[in-house]
């Protein structure tokens, strides 16, 4: 199964992200228009526009209009990066482990007694179409329970999208952005190959 590219308006929000979190864009200041963005990464207005998009649902910046891009906070961007960074570790971990079965075929048995359990959500995600929702259980605490689906901005953070919710036995399907997430829910929801182990850190972490 060929690997699930992230978009590229996404990785775009990752860069200028990274330039907020290290202070290249200082707090209140603006961002060049959008299509100078589009010319500065060489991509089409509409893509620097969803990835600002990302970036104003996170409170990240705050468009303004016609006025520019205004950045809001630098914490927020460096939680942004770290989330993206926990995903891009689970990707370059998985390829290391994927090379390595290949090299060395008669060991795979011993191998995959060491695998650890992130290894083993990011195979199970590889075995099912891109379409097949994943599944969590959400049993622990966590400052993202009773918040709805709007709030909690999980797509832009996590990638994620939900299609249905268990709640009491009862299944909600394409429950919307004002659904509210409870303890003891189980959500059901779609994304590439990460995106279950992402969700899981989001909620539990």
């Amino acid at each position: 199964m060929k690997a699930i590219r992230e978009p590229r308006y996404r990785k775009i929000a990752y860069d200028i992200a990274e330039k907020i979190a290290k202070g290249d864009y200082a707090i209140g200041s603006k961002l060049h228009a959008r299509s100078t963005l589009s010319a500065q990464f060489g991509v089409s207005a509409e893509t620097a526009r969803k990835a600002i998009s990302i970036l104003n649902d996170l409170d990240i910046v705050r468009v303004v209009h016609g006025s520019g891009v205004e950045i809001l906070s630098q914490e927020k961007a460096k939680n942004f990066l770290n989330q993206a960074q926990e995903t891009s570790d689970i990707q370059t971990i998985h390829a290391q482990i994927d090379n390595l079965l290949t090299v060395q075929k008669t060991t795979i048995d011993n191998l995959s007694d060491s695998l650890s359990t992130l290894f083993e959500q990011t195979a199970r995600a590889q075995k099912k179409s891109p379409l097949t929702p994943h599944e969590l259980l959400l049993s622990q605490d966590s400052e993202h329970i009773l918040k709805s689906i709007g709030e909690l901005n999980l797509w832009q953070a996590t990638g994620a999208t939900i299609v249905a919710i268990l709640h009491h036995d009862e299944l909600v399907l394409s429950p919307g952005p004002y659904a509210i997430l409870e303890k003891g829910d189980t959500i059901y929801f779609v994304g590439n190959e990460t995106t279950f182990q992402t969700v899981k850190t989001f909620f539990n972490h």
